[in-house]
């Protein structure tokens, strides 16, 4: 059976940076934790499989020789971190040791990271809270679709205190090791023969309090602020696009790391356009004598005018289709195409010499208006 490759277990592409892969494995390892999936023998070797993935690709050594030879790297007498040849130390280590390793959490009355705060395990440190991710939902044009845009933002997030740098103590202070908890950051309370464990009301889990809190952010680290940013709109976006903005999520708390911005984008309706996936459509009139005689008009489009050749005897309801003149594709391709639906219009006043011509070319083609419609309802009879 083959087995699966390291970078699609975490949700990374091949030249992922190291912060990159961190984030991307605590995402997975958090979802697949036995804790978190009591009994479920798949979420425990899929986690066994991520902490694997990611011991590999966390270290250079190893990572370059499977980036060379695949998981080959790793096979066979001598396989180990340096390659098929050996010469690294072979072996790996214990998923859970990688799982807090990279979650932080320590011995005896230190801190154990983000790993306690949702595990239930021992002390929590001053490893800090990661920010929360945001979203925010820009309405654009279809013009800005199709062209691509840039549009500046303004919303209101938590950013890092600029008088404390984000560590939440005055300048001058420090933290220290909560008194209550003692560091773990967790304070047991019997009931009876039953024992609770629960977050530390002190320090709030994390094991530390701060000597004098910031008087511009009281403590925790962060403020409120309008922010502004230009954000870049790549041509061929539709409504549900989603556009990620790294690092511009809401500020960490003592030290935590910041979280993303997705900007979710919808396009408004266009007077004239529909949109159909890559392709445009829409419905223009033409004069009855353009329809009878053929010929060619200007038809509107989003990137200027367009010619369309309009044969004789051209029926209305009749589609056209402008080649390349719908939307770009998103990732590349081939662009959609404009497909231009006509109406013939008939007038709806006619001079005396208009209709003294129509007349006599009706006359001349047969077409006296009594007989055709005897002959129509005659035929119609046997429906009814």
């Amino acid at each position: 059976m083959a087995k699966e490759d390291y970078y699609e277990l975490l949700g990374v592409q091949k030249g992922a940076t190291e912060e990159e892969m961190k984030k991307a494995y605590r995402k997975k390892a958090v979802q697949y934790h036995p804790d978190k999936n009591p009994g479920n023998k798949e979420a425990e070797e899929m986690f066994k499989k991520i902490s694997h993935a990611y011991e590999v690709l966390k270290d250079p050594e190893k990572r370059a020789a499977y980036d060379r030879y695949g998981h080959a790297a790793f096979e066979g007498p001598g396989a180990g971190a340096a390659g098929p040849r050996g010469g690294g130390g072979g072996g790996f280590h214990d998923p859970f040791d990688i799982f807090r390793e990279v979650f932080g959490q320590g011995g005896g009355g230190g801190g154990g990271g983000i790993f306690d705060e949702m595990f239930g395990g021992g002390g929590r440190g001053d490893s800090g809270r990661d920010g929360a991710d945001l979203r925010y939902d820009l309405e654009i044009t279809l013009e800005e679709a199709a062209r691509g845009a840039e549009k500046e933002i303004s919303f209101r997030k938590h950013v890092a205190c600029e008088r404390c740098d984000g560590s939440g103590a005055e300048p001058g202070s420090k933290r220290v090791t909560c008194p209550t908890c003692r560091g773990a950051g967790q304070i047991r309370r019997s009931g009876g023969i039953i024992t609770f464990t629960q977050t530390c009301p002190t320090c709030g889990g994390m094991g530390t309090k701060i000597e004098k809190p910031c008087t511009a952010c009281h403590g925790e680290g962060r403020v409120l602020k309008t922010t502004k940013l230009n954000v870049r709109i790549p041509a061929g976006v539709d409504t549900g696009s989603r556009l990620r903005s790294s690092g511009n999520g809401e500020a960490g708390m003592a030290g935590g790391a910041t979280g993303d911005l997705y900007i979710v984008l919808s396009v408004k309706e266009h007077e004239l356009f529909e949109r159909h996936g890559d392709d445009l459509f829409c419905e223009i009139p033409i004069k009855f004598t353009l329809a009878t005689l053929g010929g060619s008009i200007e038809v509107p489009t989003l990137f200027g005018k367009g010619s369309l050749k309009i044969p004789a005897g051209t029926q209305s309801g009749t589609t056209f289709r402008l080649r390349e003149k719908g939307m770009p594709a998103l990732r590349g391709g081939r662009q959609g195409d404009q497909l231009v639906r006509v109406h013939v219009e008939v007038p709806q006043s006619l001079t005396g010499e208009q209709r003294r011509i129509l007349e006599e070319f009706a006359r001349i083609s047969g077409d006296a208006a009594e007989p055709t419609s005897k002959s129509f309802f005659e035929k119609a009879k046997k429906f009814f």
